[in-house]
């Protein structure tokens, strides 16, 4: 079994969040987010370091994964999963010296080259994406599309998860390109029920795949 064994996934951005981002990110865990991705590039290293032990605790109790966008040092620090990569960060292989062979990582991708390059380099999984167009992904380049989205998953052996304007309608289609689940960031934040809108999706989510949610055991570690 992959080790990324999720389907949905939250990337944080506490400026689309309805309310505290730790009370909505606890709420979504509770409704069926099965991994969070702590990305909030703006904020100081006390900062981020607070609101990572919050969110830890808050994935923890729920038997979420949790990462951290980029800092393997924060990552560590609040006792993460694990990490997501961008394309300028160092690779899987250095995130591991600094976190531990078991580490989980993740790395942000928006080509099949790209893609095939996080596989090789020892990714767990990768998002790929934006697959439709959407404000927050629009400085990655105009969507790659589900055509493209179905190239990368039939091409990689690790985890390929959409990103990028997917919410509950579009679920579907993006499992039937071959992905192996969802991250998302308005579609769960964005409204004024985060725990709501996280029920819905991950309903979608775990009946496209026709599977129970995985990867949420009680305090999974």
């Amino acid at each position: 079994m992959t080790r990324a064994d999720f389907r949905l996934y939250l990337i944080t951005d506490r400026r689309r969040a309805p309310g505290p981002l730790v009370e909505c990110v606890r709420r979504c865990v509770e409704a069926g987010v099965e991994a969070v991705q702590l990305r909030e590039k703006d904020l100081g290293d006390r900062e981020l370091y607070e609101l990572g032990c919050a969110l830890a605790a808050a994935c923890r109790a729920a038997g979420a994964r949790f990462l951290v966008n980029d800092r393997a040092d924060l990552a560590r620090a609040v006792e993460a999963h694990g990490v997501h990569l961008t394309r300028t960060s160092y690779g899987p292989a250095d995130a591991r010296r600094i976190l531990g062979p078991d580490a989980l990582v993740g790395v942000s991708t928006h080509s099949l080259e790209q893609a095939l390059e996080a596989q090789a380099a020892g990714a767990d999984f990768v998002t790929f994406g934006p697959v439709f167009d959407t404000p927050s992904k629009r400085a990655y380049g105009p969507p790659v599309g589900l055509e493209e989205l179905g190239r990368a998953a039939a091409a990689l052996r690790i985890p390929v998860l959409a990103l990028g304007g997917i919410g509950p309608d579009r679920v579907d289609a993006v499992r039937a390109a071959g992905a192996h689940g969802v991250a998302a960031i308005s579609a769960l934040l964005s409204g004024p029920d985060p725990g709501l809108r996280a029920r819905t999706m991950a309903d979608r989510v775990h009946r496209a795949w026709g599977s129970a949610p995985v990867g949420r055991t009680k305090g999974a570690t």
